[in-house]
This record gives structure tokens, sequence and C-alpha cells, in this order.
């Protein structure tokens, strides 16, 4: 798999990463044995950029992520977020972005994911009772003591972007974006590439929308909470969601590819500064992830693409109001 550089401190990663949060949590039942025989499929084909967080689980999943890489930790680039505070008994306790818990969240990262450094460190969401200065200059002091390698945000508004790094030198920014969520676009993207800051772009297939693998939310998996979180899996919108799909399938069908394929291919060709992270706790669907790298997609394929689903044409919020005041901050 090609590579490419988040950033220009010297971040280089596999142009397509693995999102590891459904191995343990939010997307149905897992299995931790099938999970960590994903992990490795994907170090074999290539994707070393792994992404879990302290939340997911809570907890659990850098658990899962150090064991299956406890004994391959030079292959992989391994990104972990804090700042989504939750409880032992899985409460969401809110956004914390005070110095003292960025010190405690990293120490505690590690420890679960059995490694002495995290290459790239987000803050998982911007904490709006602490200025993100002395949030970053907690993170810069990890960095300076070999702790973390290099800083991330996640979710921020570009003025926050500006503002930290003022403080030390941000290498990606993680959001979402897909054929469904678009808004970086407005003023993310520029600012991350008048900064030079790598964009990685979280539930490139819209949280598994654009797989085409669902008729109705009936089809979701048992134990599954899309359907209960998030907008466009409500029932008007997800027929009217399912419309745009349809489009995106006859496109993908001309081109021998699944409509996950094309909208993975879709996301890695709108700029090398981007690095999609689909999230899978399958091989066979890692597999079928791998392979939209090799989907080469023309000027005509994309205008193809954008006519079918335009710009804001997907039915719902990605968000309800309470998580949205909490993104692009």
């Amino acid at each position: 798999m090609d590579q490419r550089n988040l950033g220009n401190q010297g971040l280089v990663v596999s142009e397509m990463g693995l999102g590891c949060m459904g191995m343990s949590e939010f997307y149905g039942t897992t299995d931790e044995d099938e999970s960590v025989a994903t992990i490795h499929r994907a170090i074999e084909l290539g994707v070393t950029f792994l992404d879990t967080a302290d939340m997911y689980g809570p907890f659990t999943n850098e658990k899962l992520v150090g064991k299956a890489i406890a004994d391959r930790r030079d292959q992989v680039v391994l990104a972990t977020k804090f700042g989504n505070e939750r409880g032992e008994d899985g409460s969401f306790l809110g956004v914390n972005g005070r110095p003292e818990y960025v010190r405690s969240a990293c120490d505690a990262s590690l420890s679960r994911l059995g490694v002495d450094y995290i290459d790239l460190y987000y803050q998982h969401r911007v904490d709006p009772e602490t200025p993100i200065e002395e949030t970053v200059g907690a993170m810069k002091e990890l960095v300076e003591a070999g702790k973390v390698r290099y800083l991330g945000l996640s979710e921020a508004g570009a003025q926050t972007i500006r503002q930290a790094q003022e403080v030390h030198q941000i290498s990606a920014l993680q959001s979402e974006y897909s054929l469904f969520s678009r808004d970086v676009e407005d003023d993310i993207l520029p600012t991350l590439r008048e900064l030079n800051i790598g964009f990685v772009a979280y539930s490139p297939l819209g949280r598994g929308f654009l797989t085409g693998r669902w008729k109705s939310v009936s089809d979701m998996p048992e134990g599954d909470t899309r359907a209960a979180r998030f907008p466009r899996f409500e029932e008007e919108n997800f027929r009217k969601n399912l419309g745009l799909v349809e489009r995106v399938k006859e496109i993908a069908a001309e081109k021998d590819a699944t409509p996950g394929q094309l909208a993975l291919a879709w996301v890695l060709a709108q700029g090398d500064d981007i690095v999609p992270i689909p999230g899978t706790k399958r091989r066979k669907y890692l597999e079928e992830n791998v392979a939209a790298a090799d989907l080469a997609l023309t000027s005509d394929d994309l205008k193809r693409i954008e006519e079918a689903m335009p710009r804001g044409s997907a039915a719902g919020d990605r968000y309800y109001e309470q998580q949205m005041r909490a993104v692009n901050r």
C-alpha cells in the first residue's frame, strides 16, 4: 500500500488506516479473536495506521489493539485519543482538556496499549472550559518526555486549530468526511492546507451506510446503536439515503467495484494529504476496503459521483444536536 504524509513533521502512514472502535463497542456484537486477526491481516496488507481511543469500550479497545500489536509494534503507526472522559461503568463524564487530565490519560493509554510511546495523540473533542493553549501545552510536554511523537486534534474548528498551532505543530486533524459528510471542505481543509496539517477522515463509509449492505433499519446488526445515535439512520432519513446509495451502486458496478469501494476511492482522490480510516472488525470487509486503494477514478468518474450524490444531499445531520455542539469548536 502507498504511504502518505500527515503534516510536514515526518509522520508517514499507510494511505488507508484501520478504525478499531467497532471491535469493542457501538456496532453490534464483538469477537476479540476475529478482531485481532483483522488487525494482523491489515498489517500484512500494508494497512499499518491503527486508530483507537481510550473511550472505546470504554478502555477495552486500547487493550485489544495492544494485544494485537504486542509482537509487531515496530510495524504500525499507532494513534489514540483522550478527552471524551468516561467512567469505568461506561458513563460519559464530559469533555476534559485540563492539563493534569491530559497527562494522566496518556499514562493510562500507554499502560493499556503496552507501549512506550504513542505515534499520534489526539484531543478527541475540544474542551470549551479549558483554553486550547493549555491543553496543547500539556500535549507538548508529552512529546518532550518521549511519550508521544506527533500531536493531533479531532473535530476542532478552524480558529481552534490556528490557536493550537501557535503552541506546537499539529500533524493531523481527524474529522468525519465522506460522500455523506463534506462540511470540512468549507473552512477546515483550507486551513489545514495553509498550515501544513494532514487530514484523517473517519467514517469515510458513512458509518457503513455507503457499503450498500442494508435495505432497511431492521437490517442493522443486533446490539448495533447507530439507529439510536445518528439522525441519518432514522426511518425516513434512512429511506432517502438508500436512494443516494443506489445511485452510487450503479457507478460502482460499471467499474466492477462495490459502492463502499467507490466511496473510499472518492475520499482518497480528494488529496494526498487525506487518509481515510474505515472501521471494520472482520477480515472479509477489511480486504474489500483495501482493494479500494487500487480503484482509479477519472475526472469523469468524479463528476458523475458528484452528480449522483451532490454535497448536502444526505438526509439528516451526522449527529443529534447535543453532539453537534461538540464538533468544530
